[in-house]
């Protein structure tokens, strides 16, 4: 088998930590979760697990110890701003036991930026470039205040649009693997009519997610079906019984446009 082939197989894992009591609180509604899911499955990197945590740095320890044994890259959004409660770059020094201190890139970054904008780089602002031992630096075109990379962590601003120009020096790092692919049909008919069979097409189909959805459209009810999986040929096979089946239950079909 060649490399490439062996790549296009192999299920790369990661998973996401979102760092705020803003976000628990409901004052601020994530939208970060998504893009980075969405871009890193565009590769070949599947998305496992999103813990929400709040700005505690034990929980935050606790919570990367764990994510960054268990899958290969953890992405971190939040809490590497400039007031007392941004505290993940903290966090992540205190998980890998490795000390934290002014990194001169950032530094010089962040000098050269204050400077040009003729606003005071006080302490504060200065804490934004106290990056962990063994930290290589996350471009930031947006505001300029770096996030950083410590082995197989990335560690990412809160703000949305800074996050995802974030991502487009992330993306490149990245080494991918098998894709998700996916199917989808909807049918006009409840979604516990097809619980039964779409739970035995799922125990004859194991390497097949399935999901069912219901919806309401025109006063009807309504079931979007979802099939997903890695393996091409077992995908379509079991998207071909689910319509057999839904055939013979007597539904009608919205299909994907």
């Amino acid at each position: 088998m060649s490399s490439e082939s062996e790549s296009s197989r192999k299920i790369v894992t990661a998973a996401m930590l979102v760092i705020g009591d803003e976000i628990l609180s409901g004052r601020t509604q994530d939208k970060n979760v998504a893009h980075v899911a969405t871009h890193i499955g565009e590769i070949g990197i599947q998305m496992k697990e999103v813990r929400v945590i709040p700005d505690v740095e034990d929980e935050i320890v606790d919570a990367l110890n764990h994510c960054r044994e268990k899958y290969d890259y953890v992405f971190t959004s939040g809490g590497i701003g400039p007031t007392h409660d941004d505290i993940t770059a903290d966090s992540v020094a205190k998980a890998f036991g490795v000390e934290i201190d002014y990194h001169p890139e950032a530094m010089d970054i962040l000098t050269r930026h204050y400077q040009t904008s003729g606003i005071e780089f006080n302490e504060a602002r200065k804490r934004m470039a106290r990056i962990p031992f063994g930290g290589e630096l996350i471009d930031n075109p947006v505001s300029k205040a770096p996030g950083f990379r410590i082995e197989n962590v990335f560690v990412l601003a809160g703000v949305p649009m800074i996050l995802q120009a974030m991502m487009e020096s992330v993306l490149p790092q990245l080494s991918g693997g098998a894709k998700m692919l996916s199917k989808s049909i909807g049918a006009h008919l409840p979604e516990g009519k097809v619980a039964e069979q779409l739970g035995a097409l799922q125990k004859r189909y194991p390497e097949v997610s399935m999901g069912s959805y219901p919806y309401f459209k025109h006063g009807n009810v309504g079931t979007n079906l979802v099939l997903r999986s890695v393996n091409e040929g077992d995908l379509e096979d079991a998207y071909q019984e689910l319509q057999k089946i839904l055939t013979e239950l007597g539904a009608e079909f919205d299909l994907p446009e």
